[in-house]
């Protein structure tokens, strides 16, 4: 055996054997875990969740460590987008087996939408199947009117991309994850699952057989701040909106996008009690659920927020932010208590994401218009957030274009930190001589450079150590308090909701052909 199999043999081994897992052993008494509870609080970093337990000593995130394992030194895939960071969270995978970059990317076999997109992505109905390789965008673009809170009524096949090689038939985002869920596999085990997510785009966590949640709910968070008041969007707090001067769109208010989060909380909540998210009719209080967070991640990148020092401390706005996110998680946890289910439900808090920089000294804005220039006639598509994803019209252009790239001027220009390309790109990802969906080029920029002419003050996306390293948190009652400091991956998290729930983790594609392990300690005789 070879000495560099020879530690993941023995956590499969030990994990596997353990008869006395701290979950598993409850089964004798009646108190099996039941559901899981997965929360992403998208942007929290490990270093806010650590200051924010430290500073609220009474707080719900307090008081969730102390019964339970806190992982300081988590990391999310490369690249560290909202769509591959919840794929890792639910599939154990990462852009290799999954297949998804990010929420608007390149595809070489796909061709364009029948009509360009509400965010700009080229279309028209004579471009199938002629044209091959197209700009697609699973984000707020996709909506029938990305204005309203419910899309006008979700995706609009229109805007999607098509299959040249299935009758030009559109794309829709289950189709696009190339590997199946823990939603798949909980459902198939004849389970009830629920999500609850910021696009309707987001119904890919069903899988590719898009037969994956009982219960999706994903109303539009880039759509106008209206006043609360009709269910499923009904809120008291917020029947009038906290901040009228920014009406456009929920992300840009650090107020304003508390509100829209406390629609997903409330569905929570209705779900916890046995009801639909919108409380429409009786449920089964799902197995797996949860929602993602977008209040600390809108407070960490608006300019007057954001961070205060290098050490995390946050602004009044972005501390109002994180204040809400423990505020509702309080809410949830009284929930499960008040229906005699916190002893029989895992409550895991992560992030699918980090934001950069958290020093603000380090801001660099860069034109996001600078890759495409520079990359030149051989560039095709670009997505530039803190790193740049360009695919170029044929992978043939790559060395002369690395070659313009790594000259001393453009480096400084864009901000280069490090470029992958041809093998390095293929040693990290898969080939994109072989992957249509691969980056021709990766450009990893240094800390706190953004792609914007925007007053942002951080962004995600990127390779840096606050892109990726994220919150984790796994509580429950019957869990004692542990710190645990070994290098984890959030991949890690699906199969160990899977096995929590007696499922076998390897009916996830992403963790057979990844071999990703379940979190260690949570199975231990240590917790004991």
């Amino acid at each position: 055996m070879s000495t560099s199999k020879f530690p993941l043999f023995l956590l499969i081994v030990f994990t596997l054997a353990a008869s006395s897992l701290s979950f598993a052993r409850d089964n004798e008494d009646g108190r099996d875990i039941k559901h899981v509870l997965l929360i992403s609080v998208d942007g929290m970093h490990a270093l806010d969740l650590t200051n924010y337990i430290a500073a609220h000593p009474g707080s719900t995130l307090a008081q969730l460590s102390g019964h339970g394992i806190t992982y300081t030194n988590a990391s999310t895939p490369y690249v560290s987008d909202s769509f591959p960071g919840l794929a890792a969270l639910i599939t154990g995978g990462s852009p290799t087996t999954t297949g998804l970059w990010y929420d608007v990317s390149f595809n070489r076999k796909l061709s364009p939408p029948e009509q360009t997109t509400g965010t700009g992505i080229p279309g028209g109905a004579n471009l199938c199947p002629g044209t091959v390789g197209a700009a697609l965008g699973y984000d707020e673009g996709v909506d029938f009117d990305l204005s309203r809170l419910d899309a006008g009524g979700g995706i609009n096949p229109a805007f999607l991309p098509r299959d040249p090689n299935d009758g030009c038939k559109p794309v829709f985002p289950h189709q696009y994850v190339r590997v199946n869920t823990i939603f798949n596999v909980a459902r198939e085990a004849g389970l009830y699952t629920a999500w609850i997510d910021k696009h309707p785009s987001y119904e890919w966590v069903n899988g590719p057989s898009n037969h994956g949640t009982n219960d999706f709910f994903g109303p539009e968070v880039n759509s106008a701040v209206v006043p609360l008041t009709v269910a499923p969007f009904d809120v008291p707090r917020c029947h009038t909106i906290p901040d009228p001067a920014h009406t456009d769109d929920w992300t840009k208010s650090a107020l304003n996008i508390t509100c829209y989060d406390e629609i997903k909380v409330n569905a929570v909540l209705n779900q916890i009690d046995g009801f639909t998210h919108d409380r429409s009719k009786h449920a089964p209080v799902p197995a797996i659920f949860g929602m993602n967070f977008q209040a600390v991640s809108v407070g960490q990148k608006l300019k007057g927020a954001g961070y205060t020092d290098v050490l995390g401390t946050p602004s009044a706005l972005l501390a109002g932010d994180l204040d809400f996110v423990d505020l509702s998680l309080g809410r949830m946890v009284s929930e499960l208590k008040q229906n005699g289910l916190l002893d029989q439900t895992l409550i895991i808090v992560t992030a699918k994401h980090g934001q950069s920089p958290i020093d603000i000294q380090k801001r660099t804005a860069i034109n996001d218009g600078l890759p495409a220039s520079t990359v030149g006639s051989s560039y095709a598509f670009d997505i530039s957030d803190d790193a740049s994803l360009i695919w170029l019209k044929d992978p043939s252009f790559t060395a002369g274009v690395v070659a313009n790239l790594s000259t001393p001027a453009n480096q400084a220009a864009l901000g280069i930190q490090e470029i992958f390309a041809s093998q390095s790109m293929a040693n990290k990802f898969n080939s994109p001589l072989h992957d249509e969906r691969t980056p021709d080029i990766l450009l990893k920029v240094n800390t706190g450079v953004i792609f914007t002419t925007g007053s942002k003050i951080a962004e995600h996306g990127g390779m840096n150590e606050d892109d990726v390293h994220v919150a984790l948190l796994l509580s429950n009652p019957l869990l004692k308090s542990k710190q645990v400091k070994t290098p984890v991956l959030t991949q890690q998290v699906a199969p160990t909701i899977l096995r929590t729930l007696r499922l076998d983790p390897d009916r996830l594609d992403s963790v057979r052909l990844e071999q990703i392990p379940v979190l260690p300690f949570v199975f231990s005789a240590e917790q004991n």
